[in-house]
Parts: structure tokens; sequence; C-alpha cells
């Protein structure tokens, strides 16, 4: 389903409440008007960035402790931990990202963020949430607080996770590190959802197979020789080596890398000199590497490591200065379990309908950190849900020529927050009660 096949589908979409069928969609709505509603603002005025979520991990554990949870907090840096214990049977992991991003908010929307901050490196940044993460922690809210009403209809643990630094898919690497499979239950199913601006509200995702691509930013330190401008020759010119380097990596996709493997490499940034009339010491690249196949992935960084050598060696750099190669951001391949998927799937549809539970096809390679969380190696199969948040009637003015809808990470982004926080809960928690069931 194409972007256009979305936008003729949320024209047809029924325009009663997404959730007028599921067995808890009456509590949850009550919850919204008496809770989610007013955090979900609260979260979208005062975000903040990634490993500095200090003010928003105060508030979910505050939260979650409300709703009977045994809470742990500064689990990986600012992650947090819920233990809701209901008698033996399986545990369940439900994961909810927390950080926005380094953008300044043109939503317009009457609740838009003003917020600046530091982020991790210290760098005084606007923040906002581009990207739905206040949808998916005040939904975790509504959904604890569904477990504890509903505890006569399951069993088991539920570990409600509060991740960190989802943006820079970092944080779940840091809380599993710091012990979230040994110092509490280690789950048997991991589930987590992502808000969609490009799926109609009322709709939901929750396709077996891969779910997100591999993602690996990479910075390419190139050191040269700087000089005059008028002067070349008494220099190695890193902005040229640079920029030998930005079209000879496009071949490792177009030459190197199989016609029907999903691959990208992305040059997002090119940093380099300060004045018309020198020429700089240095240029630093950074790169985006996106595969959905561990072996494509390594071909991709091991050619980046051989190219960005090759380019120092055939400008005449010394060994020990050819240009350096960093790994600084990575995330894993994130498949859905089948059998997961073939569990859950039914039950949406028979609470949400049929038609609700769609399957476009993915046209980008987004990645997203939940991957791991349920590395095989783990021995946690998941499941990764799409949630809808853009009215039908957006899609229908954007096809008559009115504004686009705006995508994640834009300044523009904005969803529909009671139907998307209302889907989310409801979702998680249907998929919670089939998951724990007596």
């Amino acid at each position: 389903m194409t972007r256009s096949l979305l936008m003729a589908f949320a024209a047809v979409l029924p325009s009663l409440p997404a959730a007028a069928a599921s067995p808890v969609a009456d509590a949850v709505k009550a919850d919204y008007d008496r809770l989610l509603g007013k955090l979900f603002v609260d979260f979208h005025r005062n975000p903040e960035l990634s490993y500095v979520e200090t003010r928003t991990a105060r508030a979910m554990a505050r939260e979650l402790r409300a709703a009977g949870a045994e809470v742990t907090e500064g689990v990986g840096g600012t992650g947090v931990v819920g233990v809701m214990r209901n008698g033996d049977g399986p545990v369940l992991l439900i994961r909810a990202d927390m950080d926005g991003l380094p953008l300044r908010e043109a939503s317009g929307l009457p609740y838009a963020s003003t917020v600046r901050q530091k982020d991790a490196d210290g760098v005084d940044q606007p923040v906002m949430h581009a990207c739905g993460h206040d949808v998916h922690i005040t939904s975790m809210v509504g959904t604890a607080r569904r477990l504890a009403a509903m505890k006569d209809r399951w069993r088991g643990t539920a570990l409600f996770v509060v991740q960190p630094a989802e943006e820079r898919v970092g944080g779940a690497r840091k809380m599993l590190a710091d012990g979230l499979y040994t110092r509490f239950p280690k789950p048997d199913f991991a589930i987590a959802f992502h808000v969609a601006a490009d799926y109609p509200t009322g709709t939901l995702g929750a396709e077996p197979g891969i779910a997100a691509s591999s993602s690996d930013s990479v910075t390419i330190t190139i050191n040269g020789v700087g000089t005059h401008g008028a002067y070349p020759h008494m220099g190695k010119d890193p902005v040229v080596m640079g920029a030998e380097l930005v079209l000879a990596l496009q071949t490792l996709v177009s030459r190197e890398i199989a016609p029907l493997q999903p691959a990208v490499v992305t040059v997002g940034a090119f940093q380099a000199g300060a004045k018309h009339n020198i020429i700089s010491d240095q240029a630093v690249l950074m790169l985006s590497v996106r595969t959905d196949d561990e072996g494509v992935r390594k071909a991709l960084l091991d050619g980046i490591r051989r190219i960005a050598a090759n380019v120092g060696r055939m400008n005449g750099l010394p060994e020990d200065r050819l240009p350096k190669v960093e790994v600084v951001e990575s995330t894993p391949v994130m498949i859905n379990d089948p059998a997961l998927s073939a569990r859950i799937k039914p039950v949406l549809q028979r609470a949400f309908g049929q038609a609700a539970v769609i399957a476009p096809p993915r046209e980008g390679m987004g990645s997203e950190d939940f991957s791991e969380f349920i590395q095989p190696v783990l021995g946690v199969p998941g499941l990764y849900l799409w949630v809808g948040g853009t009215p039908p009637a957006a899609f229908e003015a954007e096809k008559k020529g009115g504004p686009p809808v705006a995508g994640h990470h834009s300044p523009l982004f904005k969803i529909d927050p009671e139907p998307s926080v209302r889907l989310g809960t409801e979702a998680m928690t249907l998929a919670a009660l089939e998951l724990l069931k007596r």
C-alpha cells in the first residue's frame, strides 16, 4: 500500500471511533478524560533529549507506581522499570521510548514545545517531540492502569520498560548492560508500538518479518595538511578527499551489493573549513548506513573502512594518518516474530475490525532499537505494532491540494492525540491480556 493508496484508504475509513469494538474502550476513554489527555499535553510541552530525560523519567516512575508497579529508576541512565506481579505465569516486557528530538517546533499546536535543553554533549538545543514518543509513554501509563484494574483476567508479570535515547539508538543497549534481563524478571515475550503519521487514525499494523532496518551512524575523520588556499601543493586537502569519498561510497550499494538487497549509505553531513582561502587540516563526514541483513551490514561497514583508507593512500597520506572510521551509534535489524504476530493479529482484528489492521509495505529503512531487546541470542520473541496517528480528513485534504501531512522528524510533525493514545493503549492492553491470559 503506497502513500496514495493509504490516502485512498483513509478516505473510506469508517468515521466511528477507532476503538468502538474494543472490550476495554470505555475504561480507556474514561482514563483519557481523567488523566491521559493531560499527561500527553504535559509530555509534549516538556520534551527532553536523549540521555537527559530526567523530568520525563520522574513522571513515568510516579505514574507507574500509582498504577501499582514496583518501580526502579536510573536503569541504564535515565531508564525506568516497573514490575507488576500477578501470580505465577509468563513475563511480558512492554516498552515505550521517551526522548525527543533537537528541533524547534513549528506545528502550530496550542501546546507546542518552546523548550531548550543542553544535550548529552553539553550543546544547547531546541527540543520537540517530533516522533510521537509522547504518545508511547502516555499509552504505557494507560496500559499499566488497565492491567492493574483487570488482574482477574491475567496471570504472570508485566515488565514496563521506559527507555531513554531511542533517537540515538543507544538506550536499549544501555538498559540491557545495566542488568535489565538479570536484575528483573527475564521476559518470555516483548511488545511495543510506534505511532505513525502516515497511517490514518483507527488503523494498526502487526505484520511478521522485518519491521525495521539496522542502523549504523558512521563518522569518518580525514586529517589532511592545512595550508594557504593559493598554495595547495604545500598541503593535503581533506575537502577534496572528502568529496572523493562521498562519490566513492555510493558504489558500495550500486556495485557491491546485490540489486535485490535493500541497502542505504547516506552522507548526512560534511564539515570542513572556515574561510575561503584556507585549506583546512580536517574534514568530517557523517554517514547513516541502513540494511535488512547482517551480512550486507558487515559488507557495507567493511567497504566504508576500505574505501576511506584507500582514498587517503591515493592522496598520499601516510599509513598512520589515514582517515579514521568510527561507528558511533548502531542497532540491528528488528524482526517481528511470526508466531507472536499470528497470535496477536487476530486479537486486534476481532477488537477493531478486519479493515483496521492493515499491511502496507515498507517504503523506507527506518530503524528502532527495540530490536536490541528481541535479538535471537537473547531468546525473547518480540512484536512491534504501528498505530495510526493522522486523521483521515488530513489525508483527504492533502489529496485535494491542501497542506501535506508532515512526516516524522519534521518541525511540522503532529498527530491526533486522543485516537492515537487510546488505540495504542487498547491494542497494548489486549495484546498483554492475550499473552498473559489465565
